[in-house]
């Protein structure tokens, strides 16, 4: 049956595209009314012609997902390029199989909201939107497309990838669930120039938005604190401020790190906290403002992802 939806129109949208956090922090920037113009140009309800030809070519997709206790998680889940297809402007249909040992799965059942982002590491393309699962069968899910913006190319380190097995093949990583950081994943922090960080926030307006977005930096630009906590720059962006806007609303986080060479994640669930006027942020060059996770629940997965990376000699993309 064909769709029947029609994308709003955008121009006529007379609400604020943000949300009450993220107009605090543009605000702070001295930003709120130039985002008004920047934010109904860009931020769309559907998919441009572009994106729907952009996802098919991934083989990877970064997923924002929150748990029946309310907690974000960010998760990766992997197919050979085309497994995914937007089949109309509404619509991104995934092709991957359920994934038990992963604590977002039980955020993404039929009618939860769920935050996405296609990002190819090579080009250094990325498309972030939000939506609705609308179909959940045992190999493919549905979402309905609710927000959808490009992303600038930014702090992305280019990577070239491979598969070491079949991603549709049932694989069920064992988790190791903790409330501190070990060894390993500490070691896997201290070493990342790549994580995701899923959020949220409630709207009265528009009901619950998940967010997932990417973060980049030089190796080692996450510090590890003593007591356990990471401190993240927030470097010089496009001043959406999604991520550190549903903090302000919501302050917890999910944080996904990977080792580009073992396939193991670390996936972190943690209350977030954000400093704009530290004197802290003098310790990180290039960075405006910092945000500190605080670890409350942290899931170690070895060799979770049938992906591996290894990076671009040509790679120009670590300077800040």
């Amino acid at each position: 049956m064909p769709d029947t939806r029609t994308p709003p129109d955008d121009d006529a949208a007379s609400c604020s595209p943000w949300h009450e956090g993220e107009l605090t922090l543009q605000k702070h920037a001295g930003a709120v009314e130039k985002m008004d113009v920047l934010g109904r140009k860009f931020i769309r309800h559907c998919l441009l012609d572009q994106h729907r030809a952009f996802y098919p070519l991934l083989p990877f997709i970064v997923m924002g997902a929150v748990d029946g206790q309310g907690t974000p998680w960010a998760t990766i889940r992997c197919g050979q390029p085309g497994f995914m297809e937007a089949p109309d402007p509404l619509t991104l249909n995934i092709s991957v199989i359920r994934d038990p040992g992963d604590p977002a799965q039980n955020g993404m059942m039929r009618g939860e909201p769920v935050g996405l982002l296609g990002i190819d590491l090579m080009t250094r393309r990325r498309n972030r939107l939000n939506g609705t699962l609308i179909r959940n069968a045992e190999q493919q899910f549905s979402v309905a497309v609710e927000q959808s913006f490009g992303n600038c190319p930014r702090y992305i380190q280019r990577r070239n990838f491979t598969f070491v097995r079949d991603p549709l093949e049932p694989f069920v990583a064992a988790a190791e669930v903790s409330d501190r950081l070990d060894d390993d994943s500490q070691q896997m922090i201290a070493q990342a120039d790549t994580f995701f960080v899923a959020s949220y926030a409630d709207r009265a307006d528009a009901g619950r938005q998940v967010d997932v977005s990417h973060r980049g930096g030089q190796p080692g630009f996450v510090r590890l604190e003593a007591d356990g906590s990471l401190t993240i720059p927030d470097f010089n962006g496009n001043l959406f401020f999604n991520t550190l806007g549903n903090f302000l609303i919501n302050p917890r986080a999910g944080l996904l790190f990977f080792n580009q060479q073992t396939g193991d994640v670390v996936q972190i669930a943690g209350r977030a906290v954000v400093m704009l006027d530290s004197p802290e942020i003098l310790a990180f060059e290039g960075a405006e403002r910092l945000w500190r996770v605080i670890p409350e629940k942290i899931v170690l997965r070895r060799n979770a992802l049938p992906l591996r990376w290894s990076g671009a000699d040509d790679d120009l993309s670590r300077t800040v």
